[in-house]
């Protein structure tokens, strides 16, 4: 028989085989996901972008979670929902944030507080550097916030100026 001169052979799709095993590790993920979207309070929550099926498997969870078998079903529910649902890279995103912004506000609270144990420690030269880095400070404030400061830590009296000095670079930095 001859063959036909028509159409090219048509391009296979290539097939991509997932284990059963990766399967039970993405599913495990969900699991783990909806557990602390559960544990999160109300109005954390709130700020998710969830759909009205998770809301209100959410709602249940709070309801039955004194009740541990009740409790772990519902959270398999909560699982399988967010399978199923489009924007869970959002939510996981929104979760990341939530719980990163406390270690955030540290690292910037202890940087804060270095900076001004170096102001009150090197004075002007450090002034006009951080002013120049923060335009929202004034140099005429931070002088005198920094002598301020400066006297106390030498006379070891108590720390007033010190802490106006931290609370004006912590509301001008952050």
């Amino acid at each position: 028989m001859a063959k036909k001169k028509g159409k090219p052979a048509e391009i296979e799709e290539e097939i991509i085989y997932v284990s059963k095993s990766e399967l039970k590790r993405e599913a495990q993920e969900f699991h783990q996901l909806g557990a602390d979207i559960a544990k999160m309070g109300k109005k954390q929550r709130d700020r998710l972008p969830l759909n009205d099926d998770l809301k209100e498997a959410m709602v249940v969870a709070d309801k039955i979670s004194d009740k541990s078998d009740a409790y772990r079903r519902n959270l398999n529910y909560i699982a399988k929902t967010l399978r199923s649902t489009e924007n869970v890279a959002e939510i996981q995103a929104m979760i990341d944030i939530m719980l990163n912004k406390n270690n955030q506000a540290e690292v910037m609270i202890k940087k804060i507080e270095q900076l001004r144990s170096d102001l009150i420690s090197q004075g002007d030269d450090l002034i006009n550097a951080t002013i120049e880095e923060y335009p929202a400070l004034e140099r005429q404030k931070m002088r005198q916030l920094v002598r301020n400061a400066a006297k106390e830590v030498k006379a070891e009296k108590p720390a007033k100026g010190y802490k106006e000095l931290f609370q004006y670079l912590k509301d001008a930095m952050m």
